[in-house]
């Protein structure tokens, strides 16, 4: 038992984490503008910490050869790590550093215990489907414009920018009620934003269908008490396939954990070679 507790707080303790670095890292640049800086910490802006910064300017740089405007160089390295991580366990930033992500799913678990009976039931599972191809939308809509304009257009409404610049004074009213928007819904369904809405979850999605350690349930073994699918935070029904190739999947490895599945090593991480699995089962994926 002890180590089932050891392992629960992995996860949630990076989490913390990366939102502290975060948040510290905006106040910091904030004060730094006053005169006043917090020791040990650099002076970088929320832009150079976040490596969707990265994913806007590449072809802005590739075109004009500069950034975009507000984009500094580190947001083109850690753009450059989350992929690598990407490739090898697919979306990681989005399950273990996000630190948007990880307060949209404790305000979450907040919420299944004040609305149990209204909780993941706000949206039809046929709607749900369809609009967990929005966030593609927004990401194309993105590029394009930031490529275009040379501005970070995002900016004006997204909800993890206001997060973490809601004192400044230089956020617009379109991102305060995105993000009211967002932590409302939060209270009544899993990760709204990261499912709908965020271009780089939309990217980072993709890794999903070729990452080398890939999620494999093994049905030999399975005795289908869909609690892999209870405890997913983006409601991927692990339960039905043989590998998850789902473009939602965050990489949380929550599904993998004996704390939630009875049978050991029912549901794992495998090489892709070793994961078996049909072209049929990716495309229901």
């Amino acid at each position: 038992m002890k180590a089932k507790a050891r392992s629960v707080w992995v996860r949630v303790s990076i989490q913390i984490f990366f939102l502290l670095i975060i948040t510290l890292g905006a106040v910091n640049h904030t004060l730094v503008e006053r005169g006043i800086q917090i020791p040990l910490l650099g002076s970088a802006s929320l832009h150079a910490l976040c490596p969707f910064g990265g994913v806007v300017t590449l072809w802005h740089l590739a075109t004009a050869g500069r950034l975009v405007r507000q984009i500094h160089e580190s947001a083109l390295v850690l753009l450059g790590l989350t992929v690598v991580l990407a490739v090898l366990f697919g979306p990681v930033f989005c399950g273990w550093v996000c630190p948007f992500g990880s307060l949209q799913e404790w305000i979450g678990k907040l919420g299944k215990k004040l609305l149990p009976k209204l909780y993941n039931r706000v949206v039809p599972k046929k709607l749900d489907y369809w609009l967990r191809y929005l966030r593609y939308g927004v990401l194309v809509w993105t590029v394009y414009m930031t490529a275009t304009t040379g501005v970070l257009v995002f900016k004006d409404y997204d909800p993890y920018y206001v997060l973490f610049n809601f004192w400044t004074g230089e956020v617009a009213i379109t991102g305060f009620i995105a993000l009211a928007v967002v932590l409302g819904l939060s209270l009544v369904m899993e990760r709204p934003f990261c499912k709908y809405a965020c271009p780089m979850g939309a990217v980072l999605g993709l890794s999903n269908i070729s990452r080398i350690f890939g999620i494999k349930r093994e049905t030999s073994s399975c005795i289908d008490c869909e609690a892999c699918d209870r405890i997913c935070p983006m409601n991927i029904e692990v339960s039905t396939r043989k590998r998850i190739l789902d473009h939602q999947c965050i990489s949380c490895g929550e599904c993998t954990s004996d704390r939630f599945c009875p049978v050991a090593k029912t549901v794992e991480w495998k090489l892709p070679a070793f994961t078996g699995g049909t072209s049929e089962e990716g495309a229901q994926s």
